[in-house]
């Protein structure tokens, strides 16, 4: 809480920014983050403050083609720094929207985006085991030729209630940011910090202290919830492209949960309600942010952002 206001992260799911079916054009994008802003606002005269957050999986994975296709003209660009372009562009892009739609507002809000890295274990796991969705869906068959001519490692994903494949890259547990000073400064004189966007660009402390970047994308969700931790959050709030987390979602007994304790969602967690790639690691965020002092967690749609804020949808994450 900032002078009697309470601090809300936001994390933007890629809903926000490209929607489904679209091709990701930049008019495509811009509108997108329009229509989020305008819901961000929307909260901000209710007296909350807030940090963004926000992922990038289409954007890197697209990026990342662009790179590949285009290596024979120049030379192409690793992971950590296709990360790097993609926290820059999007970061942009909400910087740009957000200020134009606090000056249809009438007021001048002070909003900076912040490249950001992120601090992960070379000995992560996840390194051997790749588990992070990046770029466009495939059908099996396309998804099988890639792995073969371009060395992608592929599996499959879902998509609400559909099945696809999708190429897979490392995703490291965040450890801690490197900008962390520099954020709770901005956010302590009020400033509307955009950062660690994408989950920040993972890197490596080496012996002798210096940082090293790793070809890895971070999960946005867990960045998220270090980053709440780190400007003492209240609320670390996860939009996504539904109004609620569901039970048995796609089956004909679903069911929307409002509310759920730290036991109930790990419980939920171990019978597999959540899938992994999709609301899996939102959950875990959830859960880690309320058990590591976080008055509360709330997954919801940009839509129904004051709704659930103000208890009355959305789904939300409560300590035991």
């Amino acid at each position: 809480m900032i002078n009697g206001k309470k601090l809300v992260v936001i994390a933007l799911g890629g809903n926000a920014i490209k929607k489904a079916g679209e091709e990701g054009t930049a008019e495509d994008q811009f509108r997108n983050v329009s229509t989020s802003c305008e819901q961000l606002v929307k909260m901000n005269k209710q007296d909350y403050l807030m940090v963004l957050t926000h992922g990038n999986g289409p954007q890197a994975g697209n990026l990342l083609i662009q790179q590949e296709e285009g290596s024979k003209l120049v030379p192409s660009m690793p992971l950590d720094v296709v990360d790097a372009m993609t926290q820059g562009e999007i970061g942009y892009m909400f910087q740009n929207q957000l200020q134009n739609a606090f000056r249809r507002d009438g007021r001048e809000i002070p909003i900076a985006s912040l490249i950001t890295q992120m601090i992960v274990d070379e000995n992560d796991p996840d390194f051997q085991d790749p588990s992070k969705p990046v770029g466009p869906f495939y059908t099996e068959d396309e998804a099988k030729e890639l792995e073969k001519s371009k060395g992608y490692i592929v599996k499959e994903t879902r998509s609400g209630t559909e099945k696809n494949w999708q190429r897979v890259v490392p995703s490291p547990a965040p450890i801690g940011l490197v900008e962390a000073k520099v954020i709770r400064t901005l956010v302590g004189k009020r400033v509307i910090v955009i950062t660690s966007g994408g989950g920040g660009i993972p890197v490596m402390k080496q012996p002798n202290g210096e940082l090293v970047g790793i070809e890895a994308v971070v999960d946005k969700d867990m960045a998220g919830m270090k980053l709440a931790q780190v400007v003492d959050g209240d609320i670390y709030l996860v939009l996504t492209d539904v109004d609620h987390v569901f039970i048995n979602y796609g089956k004909e007994n679903e069911k929307p949960v409002r509310q759920m304790t730290t036991e109930e969602a790990k419980q939920y967690l171990a019978d597999g309600q959540f899938p992994e790639g999709s609301m899996a690691p939102k959950v875990r965020a959830c859960i880690a942010f309320v058990e590591n002092g976080g008055e509360r967690a709330i997954i919801t749609s940009i839509n129904n952002v004051l709704s659930a804020l103000n208890g009355e949808s959305g789904t939300e994450i409560i300590l035991n």
